[in-house]
């Protein structure tokens, strides 16, 4: 992997999540928006899947031998050594509730290794985005992005912890695990699934846990959090998107964290 190929999929990645998210907004909050279930349940729409025919278009457009891997549609192999990790509509919940809190993600591997990370919030015009070397940058509607950092606080007792919902943990068994990150933490919010990882890179909370995650959820992160100084891990403390659960911090409070998640 050299620069240049990274730097042209990062400027590719973030272009065409842009595109993608701001087609989202043509559904949001559509009172006839139509919604179905698949086969495990959650719900998709018809936003989710042009958003990912729209990124996938661009990809292949781009780079025709990266392999694609998205949540709505089937898996397209490449021989490359570079994989492309979409989720069109990450809160789909959020979406067809009417809540802006939800975001498209780009995650890019280079031999399983995480190296670029796009996440845009259309409702909020928002996005952050990092890659490994190349720091990690956060944009508001058309001004120049900025340094994106995490917070520097160090103590529990001062920290915002985020997470999607208590109905994961209670699913999972481990309600003890959010009853003593509350307890410990300064303020608790649900402010959930993208939106609390970006909030953590960009300083303005230092914890975000998830008890559930498919790869397509993680595959943003790494790059970015780690890019803006914090970490992405695994509830034992590994860095993984492989690990089906999710823990952002802002490093400082990595340890303290992860003591308590990864306790039996």
């Amino acid at each position: 992997m050299n620069e240049g190929e990274l730097k042209g999929r990062l400027e590719l990645a973030v272009e065409a999540g842009r595109m993608a998210g701001e087609h989202t907004l043509k559904y949001f909050h559509r009172p006839d928006l139509e919604v179905e279930r698949k086969r495990d349940g959650t719900p998709v729409t018809v936003a989710d899947r042009e958003a990912e025919g729209l990124l996938r278009e661009r990809i292949a457009s781009a780079f025709p031998r990266d392999a694609i891997v998205g949540e709505e549609m089937a898996d397209r192999p490449g021989v490359s050594g570079y994989r492309w990790i979409l989720d069109p509509i990450d809160g789909t919940k959020s979406f067809i509730h009417g809540v802006p809190l939800y975001g498209t993600l780009v995650g890019v591997e280079h031999e399983r290794r995480c190296v670029i990370g796009v996440i845009v919030l259309p409702g909020l015009d928002e996005y952050v985005y990092g890659a490994c070397g190349l720091g990690a940058w956060h944009g508001r509607g058309e001004q120049s992005p900025v340094r994106a950092r995490v917070s520097s606080v160090n103590r529990m007792s001062e920290a915002l912890f985020c997470t999607t919902g208590v109905s994961g943990f209670v699913k999972e068994n481990r309600y003890d695990v959010y009853e003593a990150l509350r307890r410990r933490c300064q303020l608790t919010r649900g402010w959930g699934d993208c939106y609390g990882y970006v909030l953590v890179a960009t300083g303005r909370a230092e914890i975000m846990i998830d008890p559930e995650l498919s790869l397509w959820d993680m595959a943003a992160l790494p790059a970015i959090l780690e890019e803006a100084g914090g970490t992405f891990t695994d509830w034992q403390g590994t860095p993984t998107i492989y690990g089906k659960q999710g823990v952002a911090t802002n490093g400082q409070l990595l340890s303290e964290v992860v003591g308590i998640t990864g306790a039996k």
